[in-house]
């Protein structure tokens, strides 16, 4: 159709978005010893989502555990927890961590509906497909294969937008039944519904049915193969998938001193602790077909983060890091999702002078581009 705009060109136009993880785990987001002033409570999440809306991020993410491990002893639940931080805020989008398995659809999906209603639609999901073994042995849960749990996964995501969306829901899966459920009411608007993963079967999965797909930490090279793959896959079935990429950000005043501060992460990391974790991640990763799942190629530092942030090299100047954001957006990335060492005062500095010069290097591409 003439004029019509293609996602690709419809998504350079769109100022990229920023997301942060929330730390109701304890141990902070990296396995270090390093001092890291950032606190797993509600009250000091509360007034990190109310510093984060401040500062310019849209999304925040709850992560969800069973079982300790890797130094988070201490975890609240993923979806009471985001409901407490919508509570807080006025725009921030909160994202819950949902384990298919642990979690039926029917549960999350009237939880969500009722959040939304309450919220003003803020509340979106973030389907984990599951790596950690050892965790659904502890809560007696069946471990299925890799590829078994993402066509789970998309069991899971198919019920609940027909959940959300129709009345006398009927579905026949290998994994899920329903007859004719209703739900009432529905949520206030459509709950998006986020991914992550980097096997085959992942980025399949969200090529066919997730609104959002989240990449580990990688660089703009890597990043970019994911997109255009999933993407060509997505477009293949006239589904158009947004892209969201983890990263940890340390940002200083010199890239010396952010490079000092990566230098302290990386020698006071517990290697028991990395060993441990790198073990059960890399067993998860390389049980894919073709072995290219999460972590199956990380290596000890890139683990000392649990999402191989440090991998995506967020890392120096504001400058620095506001050019490198931008080199993300222009592969396809759409939200960069963030850790910090001390959340709040680093959500705080970001916003203040990172995000600024994004916008500004966003307008001067506009700009070059109209001309």
């Amino acid at each position: 159709m003439t004029g019509a705009s293609s996602p690709s060109s419809q998504q350079d136009t769109q100022p990229i978005k920023f997301a942060y993880w929330v730390p109701n785990v304890s141990g902070g987001l990296v396995i270090s010893k390093i001092e890291q002033r950032t606190s797993w409570d509600i009250d000091y999440n509360r007034k990190l989502a109310q510093i984060a809306e401040a500062s310019g991020f849209e999304y925040a993410l709850t992560q969800i555990r069973f079982t300790a491990g890797y130094g988070a002893e201490y975890q609240h639940e993923s979806v009471s927890f985001s409901h407490a931080l919508l509570a807080a805020t006025e725009k921030l989008n909160v994202i819950a961590a949902i384990l298919p398995g642990p979690w039926h659809p029917a549960v999350i999906a009237k939880q969500v509906a009722s959040i939304s209603q309450f919220t003003g639609g803020r509340l979106a999901v973030n389907i984990v497909s599951g790596w950690f073994r050892g965790e659904f042995q502890a809560i007696g849960e069946p471990w299925l294969d890799h590829d078994e749990r993402y066509r789970r996964s998309e069991e899971f995501i198919r019920v609940l937008r027909g959940v959300w969306s129709e009345d006398n829901f009927t579905f026949a899966g290998d994994f899920y039944r329903f007859r004719n459920y209703t739900l009432k009411p529905k949520p206030s608007s459509p709950p998006e519904v986020f991914q992550g993963g980097s096997s085959r079967a992942a980025r399949d999965m969200a090529s066919r049915v997730s609104d959002w797909y989240f990449t580990n930490g990688n660089t703009v090279e890597g990043v970019k193969k994911q997109v255009d793959d999933i993407r060509a896959k997505a477009a293949q079935s006239g589904h158009h998938v947004k892209i969201g990429v983890n990263a940890f950000a340390i940002v200083r005043a010199t890239k010396e001193e952010a490079n000092e501060v990566l230098d302290e992460i990386l020698s006071g990391a517990d290697p028991e602790a990395v060993r441990a974790f790198q073990h059960e991640v890399q067993n998860a990763g390389n049980a894919s077909p073709e072995r290219e799942g999460n972590w199956a190629k990380s290596s000890f530092e890139d683990l000392v983060q649990y999402n191989d942030g440090f991998r995506t090299n967020l890392i120096g100047a504001p400058d620095e890091v506001a050019q490198r954001i931008v080199e993300l957006k222009s592969v396809g990335v759409d939200l960069v999702l963030l850790g910090f060492l001390h959340f709040q005062e680093e959500v705080e500095f970001f916003g203040k002078h990172v995000i600024p010069l994004v916008r500004a290097l966003e307008a001067k591409e506009a700009a070059r581009t109209a001309a």
